[in-house]
């Protein structure tokens, strides 16, 4: 596995088996593909597409209608996020299967935390047909 997190100079020099402890506050936000949604990377594997990361989601965001290429899994820690078959609400989790397809908004914004083992597959929306996190 050639997981690391990014922008943690900590790490480096770290032997292979050492535990990565992450001081979360210092990541920075980073800008993903869909306006109004930023993200902090905690853990990525490049070779493999894992991502665990916070996403910072803007009131009145909305995610394009997109596939799971393998299990999604995400615990809201404030907020919400909203789609045809329910709310995830603060406090609460939701994991959605392989192949599972939605749009996904977030009213009053929400600050997420999300486990993806490969990339979301965008079928709408100007990153249609492209593998992004």
């Amino acid at each position: 596995m050639t997981a690391f997190t990014p922008f943690h100079p900590r790490h480096e020099g770290l032997a292979p088996n050492a535990s990565r402890y992450v001081d979360v506050a210092s990541l920075p936000w980073k800008p993903t593909p869909t306006p109004g949604i930023e993200m902090k990377v905690l853990m990525q594997d490049d070779a493999s597409g894992l991502l665990t990361a916070l996403f910072r989601w803007q009131p009145g965001t909305q995610l394009p209608l997109h596939e799971h290429v393998e299990v999604e899994q995400t615990y809201v820690l404030e907020g919400s996020i909203v789609d045809d078959e329910g709310e995830v609400r603060e406090g609460d989790y939701v994991w959605r299967p392989k192949g599972n397809r939605h749009l996904a908004r977030s009213p009053g914004g929400a600050l997420v935390l999300s486990f993806f083992l490969k990339p979301n597959r965008f079928l709408e929306g100007e990153h249609a047909g492209k593998e992004l996190k």
